[in-house]
């Protein structure tokens, strides 16, 4: 089948070609307005104040490489069991699961940044600070760092950071819009009508020697 032809195929069957795509945007649009809750994302940075043993590192490793390792340590502690568990009994919650975190360490020094993503924006930004809290209090108790300062305090958010609505419709359409071509070619396949004289040829076998025209009937009908 020619582009051409796949055209031509489309356009005999345009209802089917719009109405599908545009019914998959809508039903999507219906599910992510009305059952897809608003998201939320508060950042806290923070800087890892580092402890004589950890200075005394230095001496083996570049300062690079030191505070690499260190912004790695502190942002695993970070994800932590204990971490979240203190967080979460700290603000009341039985635990976190409502809520995504995760930690970004810069590599060529020793701040690191925690996002904090779920349903409500005061919550999200309270999870942040807390956990921030917490994780100095834990890296003093390892002897990890001397403390982990807060450069920025989470701050709730105004405006909500997901979903993306508007690309799960698109996404959508063009899914409906894929799967109306799909049917009209495959019906075109399964037709084993003969439409016109190149099919009976290819069907029989034999050359067309000549056609009938259709007739119209007495009125122009």
């Amino acid at each position: 089948m020619t582009l051409l032809e796949l055209f031509q195929l489309l356009r005999k069957h345009l209802r089917l070609v719009v109405a599908l795509p545009v019914g998959c945007a809508l039903i999507m649009a219906v599910v992510s307005f009305a059952l897809m809750g608003n998201t939320y994302t508060a950042q806290t940075s923070m800087y890892i104040l580092a402890n004589s043993n950890t200075e005394s590192q230095s001496t083996n490793y570049t300062d690079l490489t030191a505070s690499q390792l260190l912004a790695n340590d502190v942002a695993t502690l970070l994800q932590s069991d204990r971490v979240e568990a203190d967080a979460a009994s700290s603000l009341g919650l039985t635990d976190l699961s409502d809520y995504k975190v995760s930690v970004t360490s810069e590599t060529t020094t020793r701040v690191i940044s925690l996002v904090v993503t779920g349903p409500d924006p005061q919550g999200v930004a309270d999870v942040a600070n807390e956990m921030a809290s917490q994780v100095s209090v834990v890296a003093q108790d390892v002897q990890m760092a001397d403390s982990i300062n807060v450069i920025d305090e989470a701050v709730a958010p105004t405006s909500p950071s997901g979903p993306n609505r508007m690309l799960y419709i698109a996404v959508a359409f063009l899914a409906g819009l894929f799967l109306a071509i799909a049917i009209v070619v495959l019906m075109d396949m399964l037709n084993t009508r003969i439409r016109s004289a190149e099919d009976a040829e290819e069907l029989l076998g034999v050359p067309v020697v000549g056609r009938i025209p259709a007739m119209k009937k007495k009125g122009g009908k």
